[in-house]
């Protein structure tokens, strides 16, 4: 027996002899031990990863948005700690496929996707395209299938073009899961995200409280998308039921600055409007961002979808009356979780739908999302959460 495997036997034998007083004092007395003959810090490290379920070795980096429409963003990699828990030890690889890759709402998205990589030991990339281009999007679903990936998330903002690739990663057994926007006789194995419909009803109720008669407009960044187009539908349905309230609706466009721009000449061409909301993120922070440029609060009602920082700032600030959350970070976290445990279970279990929510917040309730940051908002690059 070496020297090494004695002075092991000798913290056993007496970490066997504590074993019946469990208090905080005899688990310190052992961590000490056990560093002090095993090598300092180094044997500290080692026990507190032990209590874990983890090892002493891994790696890791966040995932990050990127300008390109194919930007990579590589998470975890070691997989010890996951082994341990989920007898897996090869390193899982997954892709995201977006719809607007560099748009902010899906910040905490990306920022759910890496936490559940370093949390599970996997990477993921992040790619697709910026401007909600169709043809983007399947090429960059083609070449994860070509890559033999582990499993495939994506919004389904087409009712059609992404059928056939869905049903070629399921043949080669590449899990694909939608996130964020669902479409009906695609064969996705689950759908992770806000019930589009009933949210865009509920908004069309708010509007009909806020506004009770005269002009609104309803602005849409891409008419047709399924992560939008449902909304805009329950909205409107709600407003049939009133008939003094006459809706307008707008097309805003993909990208930020043409969703500002639009906001900002319809508002300018149609003094008359009382009421100004949107469908999406981008639409959203326009519209507070035009009604305090504009000078409207406290002539017009406005709201929407979201939580970008400069939404969060406009709501507290009273030039929105309200926002919808519906949980961007979980569109990241589960189907990363999702999409891996449904490999390590050998297609057991893992798969499950999950309707991440719908919360509306005025200026009172969104006082703690401007209060602090995180990664969960999108607002902080640390773990947990800050003081802003």
């Amino acid at each position: 027996m070496s020297d090494e495997d004695v002075v092991h036997d000798a913290v056993e034998r007496l970490e066997w002899d504590e074993r019946k007083d469990d208090s905080p004092e005899s688990r310190w007395r052992q961590v000490t031990r056990r560093s002090a003959l095993t090598g300092g810090a180094a044997g500290i490290a080692a026990l507190a990863l032990q209590a874990c379920g983890g090892s002493s070795s891994s790696s890791s980096s966040s995932g990050s948005s990127s300008s390109s429409s194919t930007a990579s963003a590589a998470s975890g990699g070691g997989g010890s700690a996951a082994s341990g828990i989920f007898g897996s030890g090869t390193p899982l690889k997954f892709t995201l496929v977006n719809h607007v890759t560099t748009n902010p709402f899906f910040t905490p998205t990306q920022n759910g996707a890496a936490d559940a990589c370093k949390l599970l030991g996997c990477s993921y990339q992040w790619t697709g395209s910026q401007t909600s281009n169709i043809s983007e999007m399947v090429n960059a679903m083609q070449s994860a299938i070509t890559a033999k990936v582990n499993g495939i998330g994506i919004p389904l903002v087409d009712l059609h073009a992404f059928n056939k690739p869905t049903t070629t990663a399921l043949s080669a057994g590449i899990p694909v899961l939608s996130y964020n926007a669902d479409a009906t006789g695609n064969d996705r194995l689950a759908y992770i995200g806000q019930d589009l419909y009933v949210s865009g009803q509920q908004m069309g109720a708010h509007i009909a409280a806020l506004v009770p008669s005269g002009d609104v407009v309803l602005f849409i960044a891409t008419p047709g998308s399924l992560n939008i187009q449902p909304r805009i539908d329950g909205a409107l349905a709600t407003l049939k039921a009133h008939p003094s309230i006459k809706t307008h609706v707008v097309a805003s466009g993909a990208a930020l600055p043409m969703e500002l721009s639009t906001v900002q000449s319809y508002a300018v061409g149609h003094p008359s409007t009382k009421g100004y909301f949107a469908v999406d993120g981008g639409s959203t922070q326009s519209i507070g961002q035009v009604i305090q440029k504009q000078g409207l609060k406290g002539k017009v009602a406005g709201g929407g979808y979201d939580l970008t920082p400069v939404t969060e700032s406009t709501l507290a600030a009273g030039y929105l009356d309200f926002t919808i959350d519906q949980q961007p970070y979980l569109q990241g976290f589960y189907p990363i979780l999702e999409m891996y445990l449904y490999n390590v279970s050998q297609k057991l279990s893992g798969i499950a739908d999950v309707d991440t929510g719908l919360k509306f917040l005025d200026k009172t309730s969104v006082i703690p999302y401007n209060s602090t940051k995180s990664r969960y908002e999108g607002t902080g690059t640390s773990a947990g959460v800050q003081k802003a």
